[in-house]
Parts: structure tokens; C-alpha cells; sequence
């Protein structure tokens, strides 16, 4: 496994990126750009789960950890990425203790959790290294909760003080929208959301993360005790990249005529 548990213990701040578009090759390439963690997106990215192992396999070579966005706190869809050798799982969406709770118990075997044991699956070496495997689990796995309602930010100090809690990772996009305040970052409401995160997650001796719009963000944010900063997305570069190039390839089209 990569180490990024313990290297947010240790007090590292990590840069990492989201990838949404189900591509092995977009994985590769980003995975082996300088970024210490990436963010595979199950929940919104165009990728289903029979493309997620070959991300994954992507991936292993390369130095960022790889993390999982499921599509709920069902403890079936954290088990299955899990299996396939993700180094951690994102859960978005969380309203309710009890859901954060289920979702960090699918993450460990018993008796800190209620994962199924399989030991022929790929994050085990197909049993060859099961004993090993389940022994540093919760030493290694990576537990993230997204705060990005109304109902969360009610409940952090429960949520936050939660075994397995490893993260409490600020979703701007929906948590803004939740607040009325879609994307205005700068809103008092959203600042002040983000002061209160922060806090109960050093209070429990926890780490925070958050997606970025703007990577002149970063040093804000992380001055702020964040620790797990993402920004940028496979779509986006490729996106970005393309029209650039038509622009540019437009541009000249039009001196010509």
C-alpha cells in the first residue's frame, strides 16, 4: 500500500487531482504528472466499475495513492473498490452520523468494521499477502468523509470524533449551493463553514481536505490547516487543452483568409 495515511499523520499537506474520465491512459499520465494522491470519481465521472481496475492498474506504478469516490455509504460499493486495491474511499454526500459511521465500518474487517472477508482479490496479491493485508488496514486505509450539507455541518464534532474518520474533505461545489451561495467561495457563509470544519477536525486530531477551483487558492487554504488540497481533473485538461489548440489553429485559419 502507499503511505498516504500516514503521510497526512505526519503532518504532510498533499496535492492531488480528480480523474472522471474512466480512462487507464488519463490515469497514467496523470498519476505519473508530480501529484501525490489522485481521485478516482465513481460518483459524478463518466468511468463504471469494470473501468475502475484498469485505472487502478494504471496507477500502481506510479507515485500517487489512489483514492475512490463511491456513489453512496452502502457498505457493498466500499468493499468492492476497496478489493480492487484502492488506498482509500471517499463518501460523499453525508448527512447523519449514523451514515458516516456505516460508511467507515465498510471500510475495515471485523471487529472494527463490518467488511466481507475475500482474500482471492487483487488488493490482497489474490491471498498471497491477505495476513498482511487485513493487519494494516486501518493502519494504512484511508477513511474520507465529504461535508457538503447542511445536515453535516451540524453534526462535525460527531462525525469528526468518529474512529475511522480520517479526513472531513469540504465539498465546495454542492456545500455552497446547499448554503444558497452557489460558488462564491468568498461568501461569509462559506468562510465561516470552512473555519467551523477546520476546527472540529483539529479538535479530534483529524485532517481536512478540499477540491479547488483555483490552484492560487492553495496556500489560503493550507494556511488554514488543509491538508489534502485537490485541483484540476483528467476532463478538465483535456478539455481545456483541446480548445485551446482549436483556438489557436481558428485564430490562424482566420489571419489567413
Amino acid at each position: 500500500m502507499k503511505n498516504i495515511k500516514k503521510r497526512l499523520k505526519s503532518g504532510e499537506t498533499l496535492a492531488g487531482c480528480w480523474l472522471n474520465l474512466g480512462s487507464s491512459v488519463t490515469a497514467e499520465i496523470v498519476g505519473s504528472s508530480g501529484y501525490d494522491w489522485v481521485l478516482i470519481d465513481l460518483e459524478h465521472g463518466s468511468g463504471e466499475q469494470a473501468d475502475l481496475l484498469h485505472q487502478l492498474q494504471a496507477l500502481e506504478h506510479t507515485p500517487a495513492s489512489a483514492l475512490v469516490r463511491v456513489e453512496s455509504h452502502q457498505k457493498e460499493r466500499i468493499h468492492r473498490v476497496l478489493d480492487l486495491g484502492a488506498n482509500g474511499v471517499m463518501v460523499p454526500q453525508i448527512k447523519k452520523v449514523g451514515e458516516a459511521k456505516s460508511a467507515i465500518a465498510g471500510i475495515h474487517y471485523p471487529p472494527n468494521g463490518v467488511r466481507g472477508v475475500a482474500k482471492m482479490v487483487r488488493a490482497t496479491g489474490f491471498g498471497k499477502n491477505f495476513d498482511s493485508y487485513k493487519k494494516g488496514t486501518l493502519e494504512n486505509l484511508l477513511g474520507v468523509i465529504q461535508i457538503e450539507t447542511l445536515e453535516a455541518l451540524e453534526v462535525l464534532d460527531e462525525i469528526a470524533e468518529l474512529p475511522g474518520v480520517d479526513v472531513l474533505f469540504i465539498g465546495p461545489a454542492d456545500l455552497t449551493m446547499a448554503l444558497g451561495i452557489d460558488g462564491d467561495l468568498s461568501h461569509p457563509l462559506f468562510v465561516d463553514a470552512v473555519e467551523k470544519i477546520v476546527a472540529a477536525a483539529r479538535k479530534a486530531g483529524k485532517a481536512v481536505g478540499i477540491l479547488l477551483f483555483d490552484p492560487n487558492d492553495f496556500q489560503k487554504y493550507n494556511e488554514l490547516g488543509i491538508q489534502l488540497i485537490a485541483c484540476g481533473a483528467d476532463a478538465t485538461f483535456v478539455a481545456n487543452g483541446a480548445r485551446a489548440m482549436a483556438s489557436q489553429l481558428n485564430s490562424a485559419k482566420n489571419r489567413k483568409g
